[in-house]
């Protein structure tokens, strides 16, 4: 009898996720079509309360371009579904990830970061070390900053750094931003594009505050190499030779804007690259000595050694 009973609840249970991953598949499909969609109205076609239907909206359907307008919801334009077949696993992962969040505790950080590396086979031939900084505990934060970037409204949140002390202030969020495994919000605060390292900010809270989000700001993240790239300032040109050590290197994998000069028959090479602030390329220069060094502009040649006699100096000490 109790045999029985399971057997009759898991078939139950996979009705009804059939039946949620049949409805959203539905409503994704009218979106990416141009459809206006009430949620009165796909309240009544799928018989379901307007509580599932705004939960749809806003929980699981939540990494999707969507947004609402005149209690209509659409999907944001230029954007399209393409792949069938990977968009119904994504929805997938979405809805087991939903599921596990439930659960809390220790068994929904283990869930989500097995459900990251989606493998399919016990054996996995396949390695990979990224250092990522972990923040599973700031999740409910991310979401927040998320939906805040999809709908083009402002948060407010606490936030502290050296110049300013701890003050509170409203964010135009951009972009959430990795750095080197760092994760960082890219926004906008009294019209000056600032990063902020997301475990430092605090209290985050949404507004119904619109924005107009800066165009040029993809452009600037693709370009740049590390969080020390800025904004409305004329980016300039530096000049390096790297030796053969550090030249197969630069070949294999070049930073952002790279450009090749000139390959010498001993494997050494020169090459151009360009950034918006020193602080792009110094840490780079640094961890590849003695293999690199800048040739131009020679100011931030010169900025270097200076550096390096400032270390020596501390060991002699």
């Amino acid at each position: 009898m109790a045999l029985q009973i399971k057997k009759e609840r898991q078939m139950a249970y996979k009705h009804d996720y059939d039946k949620i991953l049949t409805r959203l598949m539905n409503i994704l499909g009218r979106l990416n079509d141009g459809e206006a969609l009430d949620m009165n109205e796909l309240s009544k076609e799928f018989n379901v309360s307007t509580k599932t239907i705004y939960r749809d909206f806003k929980e699981r359907l939540v990494s999707f371009p969507i947004y609402q307008e005149n209690k209509k919801w659409k999907m944001q334009k230029g954007y399209k579904l393409e792949k069938i077949k990977s968009l119904e696993d994504e929805l997938i992962l979405d809805i087991i990830e939903k599921m596990t969040e439930s659960v809390g505790g220790s068994f929904a950080l283990k869930s989500k970061k097995l459900l990251a590396k989606i493998k399919n086979e016990d054996f996995n031939p396949i390695y990979t070390k990224l250092n990522i900084e972990d923040i599973t505990d700031r999740f409910q934060d991310i979401k927040i900053i998320e939906q805040a970037i999809k709908e083009k409204k402002e948060i407010q949140c606490s936030y502290e750094n050296e110049r300013e002390g701890k003050f509170r202030a409203n964010i135009q969020p951009l972009k959430i931003a990795n750095f080197e495994g760092y994760w960082y919000l890219v926004g906008m605060r009294d019209e000056n594009l600032e990063k902020y390292y997301i475990k430092t900010l605090s209290n985050i809270t949404p507004t119904n505050i619109s924005f107009i989000p800066d165009g040029e700001l993809e452009q600037l993240l693709k370009n740049s190499i590390s969080i020390w790239f800025q904004a409305n300032i004329e980016p300039f040109e530096v000049r390096i030779y790297a030796d053969k050590t550090a030249a197969k290197y630069f070949k294999r994998r070049p930073l952002p804007t790279q450009k090749m000069f000139t390959t010498d028959a001993d494997g050494s090479m020169e090459f151009s690259v360009t950034i918006t602030y020193e602080m792009e390329i110094i840490p780079i220069i640094k961890y590849w000595m003695p293999h690199l060094k800048v040739l131009e502009p020679k100011w931030l040649d010169d900025k270097i050694d200076e550096d390096i006699q400032k270390y020596l100096a501390r060991k002699t000490k």
